[in-house]
């Protein structure tokens, strides 16, 4: 009895750490961030399995946000009225039951059916030259009656993702309040910069995961004898699915631990003994009388509602700080979401390939930057105004370095009947589909849609692999017909990619300075009881601003430079192929407004500081001015004093 007594002691003397509580809430940030990065990898794959447009997977992206916005600031206010680690446990499972759901669209439909697909056909001649033995419409319509699960796929997706935000509410700003309620005061701002780090690790893992999965054909668990796809071809699908389930699973596990912590737990010991009241003891002192707010009803909430925000935000730095964060993190939300497919269409790359170099250099780099923030903070302790002027510098580097990426890209191809019409009119006597996308590369350098749009009536194989297709006559409209290499010509300005991404790296990292700063301004600028309530409207002004719109705005520019649409079932479907240099130009574009724009927040948040503090020290100056004066008065008032006294004893003496 004694023996399970002592294990009980030490199980709760682990769950009453607030070191554990840092290392738990670290692990369950790691596996919820992991959903974010591997959604954000998988996108251009969902695109093409489902024929969605980038301004609906920019907005399948944010729509997590949805439910979070919503109940954020609720949440948050109630923060110290509720047990919120319990809470953090129950949102996390609830989370975890959201990204199961996302992964539920694989399972209720079809196989994968890309163009040249034929499971009738073993010869590999589908898609050639009037090669069809039934039109390429009676074809599209046979397909379309047998496929009809893809309707219902977007809204389960958007279901999903809004039980995830919805369950993600608690978990980073009760976890940020809860350790910095418990943790020692110079330790805090270190174990926020870890979790920070933590919340870019997470994102890193999830690019990883879906570099690794997405190798893996979409219907690998449905093993048939139809041909299989190469990696590298532009119709290739991996298996987005996977991942989502390895990742909710790892969601539900780490949520359990908070199902243990209790509602409060000692404070972390202080060793250095400070030489005013911190803000944790402030708030201790103040528990009894906060005690009695814990009844507070919804309905007295909701009424005293705009007079807090009113409080909340004539706070200037508060404001400025938050604003300069939310422009940031608008320009984070949307390279996350759309890198991958930038780096995979401009340089001609694989999803697998682009989702390596967001996972190992971009995010790792955004990683460091966060972790040297919170180092530079806590070494030599900056006040609330050279936090500021830390923050103003580094966004205006990280602005200098992105300026470059504008000019570093690749130019569009030549692709038939898009930007090269010779052979358009060619390609008429072949009957082609209008669905066709099977791209190929004439001798000539120029691409086509199809080997039909080529001209192209014979294909050379071996028992696994297209080799090439000849007698193309769109090809050669000239002498005898020439041939086309399978897949897309190849890229001639792959070399300009390594600069690309150094110049990303580097611009991320300098810009990740100003994030565990930036925080602990807001920490340090707000009333101890306005804190939880101060993130909450933080947390909601970064969904509302910046998290929810940014990805469809992405989204959307990104399909302003699509020249040439998919179409499937006669709708329009994903983009097939873009104008490189409109995309690269508003896609690197709205980072660069972004970053300009935190950048003239954190500006004016250090000239408010500036004028702050030079009218205190006027203050200071005429204060003590008004001391000096009115002790002189006092030393005038007793010099006068003495002087009479001694007159009067002069008079007397001279009496006697």
């Amino acid at each position: 009895m004694t023996a399970i007594e002592t294990r009980r002691r030490r199980s709760m003397g682990l769950f009453n750490n607030i070191k554990f509580f840092v290392l738990c809430h670290g692990m369950l940030q790691l596996a919820q961030l992991l959903v974010s990065g591997y959604l954000k990898g998988s996108i251009t794959t969902i695109e093409r399995r489902y024929g969605f447009s980038s301004q609906m997977s920019g907005l399948l992206a944010a729509f997590n946000e949805v439910g979070n916005t919503v109940l954020i600031v609720f949440v948050s206010f109630f923060g110290s009225r509720v047990h919120r680690p319990r809470c953090i446990g129950i949102g996390a499972m609830i989370a975890s039951m959201g990204v199961f759901l996302i992964a539920l669209p694989h399972f209720i439909g079809g196989k994968y059916k890309y163009t040249g697909f034929n499971s009738n056909t073993k010869d590999n001649s589908s898609g050639l030259c009037q090669s069809q033995s039934i039109s390429p419409e009676e074809e599209s319509n046979q397909e379309c009656y047998t496929n009809k699960t893809d309707t219902v796929v977007y809204p389960i997706f958007l279901l999903g993702q809004l039980l995830l935000g919805i369950g993600g509410v608690p978990i980073q700003p009760f976890g940020i309040s809860y350790i910095d309620d418990y943790a020692e005061k110079r330790s805090s701002p270190f174990y926020l910069g870890i979790l920070f780090a933590v919340t870019v690790i997470g994102p890193a893992f999830g690019y990883l995961m879906s570099s690794v999965l997405l190798r893996f054909f979409v219907d690998v668990e449905k093993i048939s004898s139809d041909k299989i796809l190469e990696n590298d071809d532009p119709r290739w699908v991996g298996a987005w699915w996977l991942g989502f389930l390895i990742a909710a699973t790892l969601l539900l596990l780490t949520s359990l631990p908070y199902l243990f912590f209790p509602k409060k737990i000692s404070r972390e010991e202080i060793e250095e003994t400070p030489a005013e009241p911190s803000t944790e003891k402030i708030m201790e002192d103040k528990k009894p009388g906060t005690d009695t707010m814990e009844e507070v009803s919804l309905t007295e909430f909701l009424k005293s509602f705009p007079k807090i925000i009113r409080r909340t935000l004539r706070n200037p730095i508060y404001l400025l700080v938050v604003l300069a964060q939310v422009n940031l993190a608008a320009m984070v939300a949307g390279l996350a979401t759309f890198m991958g497919k930038f780096v995979e269409k401009q340089f001609a790359q694989t999803a697998s390939f682009s989702n390596i170099m967001m996972g190992g250099i971009n995010i790792p780099s955004a990683m460091l930057g966060i972790m040297a923030g919170g180092v530079i903070l806590r070494k030599l302790g900056l006040n609330v105004r050279s936090s500021a002027a830390l923050c103003t510098v580094a966004v205006f580097v990280s602005f200098m370095f992105a300026i470059p990426l504008l000019f570093i890209g690749c130019p569009t191809q030549n692709i038939s009947g898009i930007n090269v019409f010779d052979s358009e009119q060619c390609s008429n006597a072949c009957s082609c589909s209008k669905e066709a996308f099977n791209p190929v590369c004439g001798s000539n350098g120029v691409e086509f849609l199809s080997p039909c749009h080529a001209g192209c009536k014979i294909v050379l194989y071996n028992t696994t692999k297209v080799l090439n297709y000849t007698d193309c006559g769109c090809v050669a409209l000239t002498g005898p017909p020439g041939f086309a290499s399978p897949g897309p010509c190849e890229n001639s300005c792959i070399n300009r990619l390594i600069p690309f991404m150094i110049l990303s790296s580097i611009t991320c990292f300098v810009a990740s300075l100003s994030h565990t700063t930036s925080f602990m301004m807001i920490l340090r600028t707000v009333t101890p009881e306005d804190k939880s309530f101060a993130l909450g409207i933080q947390f909601m002004l970064f969904r509302v601003l910046a998290f929810l719109p940014a990805p469809v705005l992405y989204g959307r520019a990104i399909d302003t430079a699509c020249i040439k649409w998919g179409t499937k079932c006669n709708k329009t479907t994903s983009c097939q192929y873009y104008n490189l240099d409109l995309f690269r130009h508003r896609f690197l574009g709205l980072q660069i407004f972004f970053i300009f724009g935190g950048f003239v927040c954190f500006l004016l948040s250090f000239i408010v500081l500036r004028r702050i503090k030079s009218t205190q020290k006027q203050n200071e100056k005429m204060n003590n001015q008004v001391k000096s004066e009115s002790s002189q008065e006092m030393k005038d008032a007793k010099q006068m004093v003495s002087n009479s006294s001694g007159h009067c004893n002069t008079q007397m003496v001279l009496r006697e």
